[in-house]
């Protein structure tokens, strides 16, 4: 299984460079770090997840939970630099969305949704980069480690160390997609000695900036299922 994401590698492009040492090749430690990080999502259950969404017409930001190991994520909408059209409550997984508008979002979702208000939609696939990112956020856990010989065999690389909230972390590229050669460095994370992923960085599509996705930026709140839904197993 390749860490890098193949079921949104489409929307993928090029991640430059931010004042990196690197770059060089993993050594055997930062393979296996590199190898065991999604597992550590999956093993965690679920991590609180601040999501930055790129746009030309002003950004958004998610603040809430990913429950890895069901895949679904909930959370609360701000739009930042923009109109408050897109503010509200939003939970999803691989397939849906389920949006409640919401003229004065909390800070932070409510630990038990709303029964009422929700409009349901498919998640796009494509043309959409909030559902882009999205999607990259519930792909970051996996139920078993990737194969840490393969990863610098496909091109992922060293770039550096940095302080992320206070952790120290070491900035890592991952491999080329299995389906997409080329694309090593598209996505980037910063992994504490642990093989805890504290931040992933990751270029969309055309947007002008990328999505970044910060772990533990406040406490995990567990998803319950938006009233009316069928929980995920």
């Amino acid at each position: 299984m390749a860490l890098a994401v193949a079921a949104v590698a489409a929307f993928l492009i090029a991640d430059g460079g931010s004042g990196a040492e690197g770059p060089r090749s993993l050594t055997t430690d930062e393979a296996s770090r590199l190898a065991i990080t999604r597992f550590r999502n999956y093993q965690a259950k679920g991590r609180a997840v601040t999501i930055t969404v790129p746009g030309t017409a002003g950004g958004l930001t998610v603040t809430g939970s990913v429950d890895y190991r069901h895949k679904v994520g909930y959370g609360v909408v701000h739009g930042t630099g923009r109109d408050r059209s897109s503010d509200g409550l939003i939970q999803w997984t691989p397939t849906s969305v389920h949006v409640r508008p919401m003229t004065d979002a909390p800070a932070h979702a409510p630990a038990s949704p709303p029964r009422s208000g929700w409009y349901d939609r498919g998640l796009l696939a494509s043309g959409s980069a909030l559902d882009t990112s999205l999607s990259i956020a519930l792909g970051l856990g996996g139920d078993r480690p990737d194969n840490a010989e393969l990863l610098p065999q496909n091109g992922a690389a060293w770039w550096g160390r940095e302080q992320v909230d206070g952790h120290r972390a070491d900035v890592m590229t991952g491999p080329s997609s299995p389906d997409r050669s080329g694309t090593a460095g598209n996505v980037r994370y910063w992994i504490g000695s642990d093989g805890t992923m504290y931040r992933v960085r990751v270029s969309v599509g055309s947007q002008p900036e990328p999505v970044v996705i910060d772990f533990d930026t406040h406490p995990y709140v567990p998803v319950k299922p938006v009233p009316g839904t069928t929980p995920a197993r």
